[in-house]
């Protein structure tokens, strides 16, 4: 299957979806036309928090809408890809359970495994201009279509809460152990030069930000959210506090911050200054990120490219300690952290600073169709 063919399926389930819908619920499902101006700034925000993601919950859909909502989502993903979304769905629960079922959150229910949100932006005709997004807790997928052609799959999100959590029999559930243990492999097995603080940050560097700048620093958890306040204080005075407690656990400073901020030029080891083993290992490590999406959209790196792909990691590389690291290369930015509730609550994010949201391309496509 090639790229138009997913995107052909992409548009088939996208169609499939809004024909079912009902006239009201069309006016929260759909959205503006992707354009790249200012008409289309709803598209480019996203978020990986219990906030509102934009667009229509599962809970707002009866059953035969969510199935076609989800095979949605699953055009825009492997099918380990799919089983790890909908893993990270069914957490909500596992999280409620470990929280005392209290969280709030200013909504009804804070961990709501219902409360994920899926909007189509314009008309998903076949061979048009249109894309979708879906998202809610620790998941944020975005997809743009240009010309019957998949362009953008970026900012792709994925967390897990807990990382890790029991099973029967001593088994373990853990969405994203290969995402991070191929990592800390290649953190040990690089050594120092790699390392690029013993303190790790308290969250993704980048966070939620529609476009990456040089000197970004760590977002406040508190600013990852749709609106500025929650309308109930005492709600708002407990985020905040959890926030600053989060914060103050990091033991971040101004020497932390000034070695981790996001630059332009990536830091850490390159691929070039691996050795075979470790190449190997950089490699399969990508692929725990290129392999969220079908495979005929997802990049491949032969041995030059892999060259100019760095590596860096910040906090101890024990397991089980809080830590942080980054892939960095042309085109490409790959975040994770594991740091909050004693290290047991994942986020990793694949981004391409270069054309998130498919922006590079709807410019080119723009002046192209309209010169």
């Amino acid at each position: 299957m090639g790229n138009e063919q997913v995107a052909a399926a992409m548009a088939e389930a996208a169609r499939a979806w809004v024909g079912l819908l009902t006239a009201e619920q069309r006016e929260t499902a759909v959205g503006a036309v992707p354009s790249g101006d200012a008409s289309d700034s709803e598209r480019r925000r996203w978020f990986y928090t219990p906030t509102d993601h934009g667009g229509l919950t599962l809970h707002e859909q009866r059953p035969a809408q969510q199935q076609a909502a989800m095979r949605l989502v699953a055009t825009g993903l492997s099918r380990a890809g799919y089983v790890t979304v909908a893993t990270t769905i069914g957490l909500e629960n596992v999280l409620d359970h470990s929280e005392g079922f209290v969280t709030r959150f200013d909504r009804e229910r804070g961990r709501d495994p219902g409360l994920y949100y899926l909007r189509v932006f314009g008309d998903p005709a076949e061979g048009g201009t249109w894309g979708w997004r879906f998202g809610g807790h620790h998941v944020s997928l975005n997809n743009l279509i240009v010309d019957g052609a998949l362009v953008s799959v970026t900012p792709l999100f994925m967390g897990a809460d807990p990382a890790s959590s029991e099973l029967l029999g001593g088994a373990v559930n853990r969405p994203l152990a290969r995402v991070e243990d191929l990592a800390r492999d290649l953190a040990v097995s690089i050594g120092p030069a790699a390392i690029l603080s013993d303190r790790a940050p308290s969250d993704l560097v980048t966070g939620n930000r529609t476009s990456i700048a040089d000197g970004d620093r760590v977002i406040p958890l508190v600013g990852i959210w749709r609106d500025e306040e929650f309308s109930d204080p005492v709600e708002q005075a407990k985020l905040q506090k959890s926030s600053d407690a989060i914060d103050e656990a990091a033991g971040y400073g101004e020497p932390e911050h000034r070695a981790l901020e996001y630059t332009v030029r990536a830091k850490g080891v390159p691929g070039s200054g691996m050795s075979p083993a470790q190449r190997d290992l950089l490699r399969a490590l990508l692929g725990t990120y290129f392999g969220r999406v079908p495979e005929a959209v997802a990049p491949s790196y032969d041995d030059a490219a892999l060259d100019a792909v760095h590596f860096a990691w910040a906090g101890p590389t024990e397991p089980g300690a809080p830590h942080y690291y980054r892939v960095q290369g042309p085109g490409l930015l790959l975040e994770w952290d594991n740091t909050q509730r004693n290290a047991n609550h994942a986020h990793s994010v694949w981004r391409n600073p270069d054309n998130d949201f498919g922006l590079d391309v709807l410019r080119t496509h723009r002046e192209h169709h309209h010169h």
